[in-house]
């Protein structure tokens, strides 16, 4: 077969199979019913890092009240094999995706993409949900996992991936709603917005044990986050320096957290500080991050995915972000969460009032 022409034969043989089996076709408008009872194995195409990854928990909740005995397979990055470990509650299993031209989350060789795609062919979805974006390059992919229906946004005048449900893409609005919406095309309610982050028995006891040698056991103290991914979302280092320094003489210790490939710039932070703070700096892995993180009064940090974390955990934070569309990617909570964005930078003096404002916050305390 001319794999060129994968797709369009995919929805004219896919949408035979649709009608045969009760489904919509593939342009039916946001409403329509699904036979949820003859969907027994569904892909969610979700091939990205750990903040976006996070976001999508209240999506896959969702999904997993609606459709219980359905196998649930996530299909994501090479990490995100962890992520579906954490989340087995709504994910039964994980298929390692190869990357695919135009996605540039990682590359990808042409014979383990055609591979992937055979193998995806095999397990015979009823359902793949494409929870990638707007559909102009993970539509392609989600059109050829060979499932009998699709669930995608499409962008205006862009062609459908299959016989299936889809919605335009929403330009805007915070991704955990985007993402519910996209749920909701499977007639599939909400199950709340918020995000959690479960936290292992073992990663407990190496936190336990961090806190205990690294001094602060039995201490009020803050995270201090300043690494990102993308170094064009880290505040300047010398600022989170002097907000760590300003909370350190209001009695907080204070811990730098980070991955190990963060340590120069944990390091820095703590050169500019004039009072003593704890590096952890590739001390704690994913999970031992989180139970430190649980155990701290307040996260301050760029926008990256120790704030998604925290938001999971229900742990106040003040989140600087550098303009990376704020608005769709803030906590719900805007009360427990402050995301300060400015189009001339963020002060220092800015993320300490908001600091101080969550600190003496009560409940938050």
């Amino acid at each position: 077969m001319d794999r060129s022409e994968g797709p369009a034969i995919l929805e004219e043989a896919g949408e035979t199979r649709a009608r045969r089996r009760g489904f919509q076709s593939p342009h039916e408008p946001v409403g329509g019913v699904l036979d949820r009872e003859s969907v027994r194995k569904i892909a969610v195409f979700r091939a990205l890092k750990l903040g976006d990854m996070l976001c999508a928990v209240p999506a896959l909740r969702a999904l997993r009240a609606g459709f219980p005995t359905a196998e649930i397979v996530l299909i994501g990055l090479p990490w995100a094999r962890e992520f579906a470990r954490r989340f087995d509650r709504y994910v039964d299993s994980f298929r390692e995706f190869p990357g695919f031209p135009g996605l540039p989350e990682q590359g990808s060789d042409p014979d383990e993409v055609e591979a992937f795609f055979r193998a995806m062919e095999r397990e015979a979805f009823d359902l793949a949900l494409q929870c990638h974006g707007s559909g102009s390059v993970s539509n392609r992919v989600t059109g050829r996992l060979g499932a009998r229906l699709v669930a995608a946004f499409v962008e205006p005048g862009s062609r459908a991936p299959g016989p299936g449900l889809f919605a335009p893409y929403p330009g805007e609005g915070l991704e955990v709603r985007r993402l519910l919406r996209l749920a909701s095309l499977l007639g599939v309610p909400p199950r709340g917005e918020h995000l959690e982050f479960p936290i292992f028995d073992d990663e407990r006891a190496e936190a336990e044990h961090i806190l205990r040698t690294r001094g602060l056991a039995g201490r009020r103290f803050v995270c201090v986050h300043a690494g990102a991914s993308v170094p064009e979302r880290r505040w300047p280092f010398e600022r989170f320096a002097a907000v760590a320094d300003a909370l350190a003489d209001r009695g907080y210790a204070v811990a730098l957290t980070g991955a190990a490939q963060e340590a120069p710039l944990t390091a820095a932070v703590s050169r500019a500080m004039r009072s003593e703070a704890v590096d952890l700096a590739g001390a704690t892995p994913l999970g031992a991050l989180a139970a430190v993180v649980q155990r701290a009064r307040l996260l301050v940090c760029n926008d990256t995915g120790v704030s998604h974390v925290a938001d999971g955990l229900r742990l106040p934070s003040v989140v600087v972000s550098t303009g990376d569309n704020p608005a769709r990617w803030a906590p719900v909570d805007g009360r427990l969460h402050r995301v300060l964005c400015r189009d001339g930078g963020v002060a220092a003096d800015e993320v300490l009032a908001a600091s101080l404002d969550l600190l003496s916050g009560g409940d938050y305390v």
